[in-house]
């Protein structure tokens, strides 16, 4: 099992940026597939982001392709999602995420609690 926590989230303007963070514990992420996913209220969880477990391929949701960056740091055990030109539609609470294989979202069993990013107009 590997515990998962975000941070990072927070209120930004149009336009502008922020970082979200996924700290893992129980496991090294560099044995994992990584994700990111979003949720708002009354819709279904979406995959925003994810890499393979070596970290050699990268998926993007075509909405945020371009402006999203998946990455990770072996050393602190944490993933990052890097947002730039944030839209108001990229409201959401993100989640991070590990499992077996990057491209399946059925095959991710390990989710974080959520963290909040409020995008104003």
């Amino acid at each position: 099992q590997v515990q998962l926590v975000e941070s990072g989230g927070g209120v930004v303007q149009a336009g502008g940026s922020l970082r979200l963070s996924c700290a893992a514990a129980g496991r090294t992420v560099s044995s994992l597939s990584m994700g990111w996913f979003r949720q708002t209220l009354g819709k279904e969880r979406e995959f925003v982001a994810a890499f393979s477990r070596d970290g050699t391929i990268t998926q993007y949701a075509d909405s945020v392709k371009g402006r999203f960056t998946i990455s990770r740091d072996n050393s602190k055990n944490t993933v990052y999602l890097q947002m730039n030109s944030l839209k108001p539609e990229d409201t959401a609470v993100y989640y991070c995420a590990a499992g077996s294989r990057y491209y399946d979202p059925q095959a991710y069993t390990n989710w974080g609690q959520g963290t909040q990013v409020t995008v104003s107009s």
